[in-house]
């Protein structure tokens, strides 16, 4: 950012220069805030290119405004929401007008009350209603200097912030070092700020350099600094008269960064030593406090005179707030001083730092002043550890235990320490330190149970890092390690593994199932996890061992996980641990035991009260999870519409988030609508990431993905190709689906033999279970395989009990399938009826392939259709159609915002823009026009 920085009182800022395209996009993204369009912006440039005077120029042109600033800084990295406190510190008087939950989160998060450690993207809720909020007032300007140093608590929420935002009048301006590795701020808008030009280069130079300038030093300066205006402004200063004029003297290859700190380095060696310790005392305490910086000060002999030559080298700014020209020199200044004398600085700041008010800062400057190994530190900052993990900020609980570790004398302590900070660097999403402080902790003396606990963190570790085939043997040993420990543990890192090896793809199944059988018994007071654990092992051995329909035991673990199912359906959690709990269940129940079970409204009930829960507890981490699950039951019930809006949803949380992307219904929901070059794209995006990982699932639902599209194309080569993907990589939950495809298929493409083997299958999974969707879908695929009569009953079979299992897609499959076995046996006036429902059906809900496939056969009969697949539906947006829905049922814009993480003016926006798509001008009109809106087409 070309500008003219201050070198002394004698060369005042000339301004910025050469920035008229940086300043037209600032300029615009204020003029945007103004007419109620938030806006968001990253600056990324190097050092001292001039980020921070660009933030001025917002802040000096952001007339009508609100303006909050807030800078990260580098030594306050481990101190959790540091950043974001200092940013919404001026604006909390709009916190009483949050909702409940939201206001208790972001007060525990701050310090101002007490409560269980919140959701961190609950707080991000708080703080996106709270911005909003002030912002009704008038339009309000965040400017966050120094992005790359934000704590990793306030980088998250500020994200999704900032990912949140539409139309609440709040603009965000970022400013971070390049290159942008933060991958909180990813994706953001983003303005790479450049060095100046040549010429507006050589101006700055030569406006603050005494006396006529070389012009072969000139252009070697501009070269070497590429237009960079601090080092422009800072680096001649450290050439002498002769070298400015003629140029002598060696050139310096240090990095830019490196050679503009050093020539402060020099510049403040030339300060008094007591000038010197009191610029160190300064960069040492972060928060910028003057009268923290003055006791110091008294306590380390340095006197008030000192700060007249600090002034005068324009170094530094003292006011009610401490402020260095920039951060490079608060770098320097600590830098250049010894160990010594930086121990000492930090000593004299614990000691006036008020225990009571501010005992986590206190306590980093005590060990940043420790000499040594000091255990009585150590349990300053473990105590630390505990409070910032109240407040929800695990990176900084992190960081004091890592810290407590290197400090702790006694080995056994500094062991279990050392794995206290390595769950919570695992928790912190930073698997690689946390498998570093699981390394030292393991060198310790730790107890049988610690060892158990270090090995199961070591297999999530692994986990994390790839969801290939490592992590079920690595759980494996670790539950075994639980067993006789600690029964509970064991039992639940068992089912750790099931899901796991389900990741990894079936061959590592019958090992985990094994195990898990002899498994120690679960306590008294049976937990549904407990049964899930129990009916996973005893289903996944019935398949290995069964291959006849009706073979003996083939109902044991199905039986156990319909009583796991039932056990969760009637959970009644009262508090947010038993919720959270039950949200972790929740997609292991509907990836093992539902669709295992073929239990549709079980599947539904669960999955949408997990999702409700999710939302109401703010657990933002969990929900894409939960919503990906929700949206594969709307996919069935052929409601693609509300599919697709929650896999939106999914995917706009996952980004705001940072977490990995959950492709499932993605894949699910195209395969279906028959959008063959986007399924084929995410099939083969899906295939390409799930093979580098060794991820069989995402192989298994490509491969069911694949099936599914291509049958409805009528391309049943490709489709058994897909069919066998599937089973040869999965052995649970899409297996069973994808068996069903195979008999089709294999049929279609001339492999009987095949079909009739998967049939086999099919058979002894779909009995076992005995609802009406397993048994629907195998009288369906039986009726493939057979002729006259009996296939007849057998399609008749099937259309009535999907029917009454309520699965669209799969009756309207069973309509087409009935209809043109009865064309193909010259029934065709019989055959039509089944066609144009199934035809009528796959228009109504967007199944374009199926639909196509079913008009064909109408064509076939003589009869004259109207090609509707390519018909539009929908007029809203994913998310305006979940808004509106919500609206109509009479729920406030606060508390469809508390549901769908977005603030109560991005509410109001939506609906305005859906009142005039639907013709609507009241809240009351929204149920009919819904209505209206989801009305099946008419019958061709």
């Amino acid at each position: 950012m070309g500008v003219g920085w201050p070198v002394s009182d004698s060369h005042p800022a000339p301004g910025l220069r050469g920035r008229r395209t940086e300043q037209a996009a600032l300029d615009g993204l204020l003029t945007e805030v103004r007419a109620s369009r938030s806006q968001v912006l990253v600056l990324c440039g190097e050092a001292g290119v001039g980020k921070t005077v660009l933030l001025d120029h917002v802040h000096e042109r952001a007339s009508e405004c609100r303006v909050v600033r807030a800078a990260g800084v580098e030594s306050e990295m481990e101190l959790a929401f540091a950043v974001l406190h200092q940013l919404c510190a001026p604006v909390l008087s709009s916190l009483a007008r949050l909702p409940g939950p939201q206001r208790d989160a972001l007060s525990t998060a701050f310090g101002l009350g007490a409560g269980a450690a919140p959701d961190r993207f609950m707080v991000g809720l708080a703080v996106l209603g709270l911005l909003s909020a002030a912002a009704e007032e008038r339009p309000l300007v965040c400017l966050v200097d120094d992005a790359q140093w934000l704590d990793q608590a306030s980088a998250q929420v500020l994200a999704f912030v900032a990912r949140r935002l539409l139309a609440e009048s709040v603009a965000m301006v970022f400013a971070i070092r390049e290159p942008n590795e933060d991958r909180e701020l990813a994706g953001l808008p983003e303005l790479v700020v450049m060095g100046l030009s040549d010429a507006d280069a050589r101006a700055l130079l030569e406006s603050a350099v005494p006396g006529r300038l070389d012009e072969l030093v000139r252009d070697r300066i501009v070269a070497e600094t590429r237009g960079n205006p601090l080092a422009l402004l800072e680096l001649p200063r450290g050439l002498t008269a002769a070298e400015l004029a003629g140029g002598f003297g060696l050139p310096d290859t240090q990095p830019l960064a490196n050679r503009i700190e050093q020539s402060f380095h020099r510049r403040l060696r030339s300060l008094p030593a007591e000038t010197q310790r009191l610029l160190l005392t300064a960069a040492a305490e972060p928060v910028g406090d003057a009268a923290l910086l003055w006791r110091a000060s008294e306590r380390l002999g340095v006197s008030v005179d000192a700060a007249l030559p600090a002034k005068a080298s324009g170094l530094i700014e003292f006011g009610a707030q401490v402020r260095f020209r920039h951060p490079l020199v608060r770098a320097a200044a600590y830098r250049v001083a010894s160990a010594h004398d930086q121990r000492r600085v930090h000593r004299a700041l614990a000691e006036v730092t008020d225990p009571d008010a501010d005992p986590d800062r206190r306590a980093w400057h005590r060990a940043q002043a420790a000499t040594g190994l000091d255990e009585t530190v150590a349990d300053d900052l473990e105590r630390s550890a505990d409070r910032a993990r109240d407040r929800g900020g695990v990176a900084a609980a992190a960081a004091f235990l890592e810290r407590a570790t290197e400090l702790t004398p006694d080995p056994a302590r500094r062991a279990a320490r050392a794995l206290a900070a390595a769950q919570a660097k695992y928790e912190a999403a930073a698997p690689d330190t946390a498998g570093e402080l699981l390394s030292i902790a393991e060198l310790g003396p730790l107890g049988d149970l610690e060892r158990a606990r270090a090995a199961r963190l070591r297999a999530r570790i692994a986990f994390a890092r790839s969801r290939g085939s490592d992590a079920p043997a690595l759980l494996l040993e670790a539950a075994k390690a639980f067993e006789g420990l600690d029964d509970g543990s064991a039992r639940e890192t068992y089912l750790e593994a099931f899901g796991a090896a389900m990741f990894a793809g079936r061959h590592g199944l019958r090992e985990v199932a094994e195990a898990a059988r002899t498994a120690p018994p679960g306590p008294p007071s049976i937990r549904p996890s407990d049964l899930l654990l129990d009916g996973m092992a005893a289903r996944h051995l019935e398949h290995q061992t069964v291959d006849a329909p009706h073979g003996e035991g083939t109902r044991a673990g199905v039986t156990i996980l319909q009583r796991a199912l039932e056990a969760l359906l009637q959970e009644n959690p009262r508090t947010k641990d038993d919720i959270m709990q039950l949200l972790r269940l929740s997609p292991m129940a509907q990836s093992m035991a539902v669709h295992e079970l073929w239990e549709y409204q079980g599947w539904r009930e669960l999955s949408t009260r997990s999702v409700r829960l999710a939302r109401e507890v703010g657990a933002l981490a969990a929900l894409p999870v939960l919503l990906v699950y929700l949206a594969g039951v709307h996919t069935y019930a052929g409601e693609f519409a509300a599919a697709a809006m929650l896999i939106e949803e999914a995917d706009a949380i996952t980004a705001a988030t940072g977490n990995a992307p959950m492709p499932y219904a993605a894949l699910f929901l195209a395969a279906w609508r028959g959008e063959k070059s986007t399924a084929v794209r995410l099939i083969e995006a899906a295939t390409k990431d799930a093979t580098a990982r060794g991820e069989g699932r995402v192989l298994g639902m490509a491969g069911y993905a694949t099936a599914v599209l291509n049958n409805g194309l009528g391309r049943y080569a490709a489709a058994l190709a897909g069919a066998r993907q599937a089973c040869e990589h999965g052995d649970l939950g899409y297996f069973n689906w994808s068996l069903a495809e195979l008999v089709e298929a294999g049929l279609r493409s001339g492999a009987v033999e095949e079909a009739a083997a998967a049939l086999r299958q099919l058979e002894g999974r779909t009995l076992a279970s005995g609802t009406d969707w397993a048994l629907g879908v195998l009288a369906r695929s039986k009726a493939l395989l057979s002729d006259g009569h009996t296939a007849e009953s057998l399609y008749h079979e099937a259309i009535e009990r999907l029917e009454r299992g309520g699965i669209v897609i799969h009756l309207a499959r069973a309509h087409l399938l009935y209809g043109e076995w009865l064309r193909r046996a010259n029934r065709r006036h019989d055959g039509r009826d089944h066609l144009r429902v199934a035809y009528r059906t796959f228009s109504a809900i967007g199944a374009e392939a199926f639909a196509e496939r079913a008009r064909g056969e109408l064509l076939a009969t003589g009869e004259m259709v109207r090609n509707r697949t390519g018909e539009t539906r929908g007029v809203l947006t994913a998310q305006e159609s979940q808004i509106v829905r919500l609206a109509a049922e009479g729920q406030t814009n606060p508390e469809i915002a508390s549901q769908l993480f977005i603030s109560p003016r991005t509410v109001e926006y939506h609906l305005h823009k859906v009142f005039t798509k639907l013709g609507v001008t009241s809240r009351r009109e929204l149920p009919a026009a819904l209505r209206e809106l989801d009305r099946p087409l008419s019958s061709p």
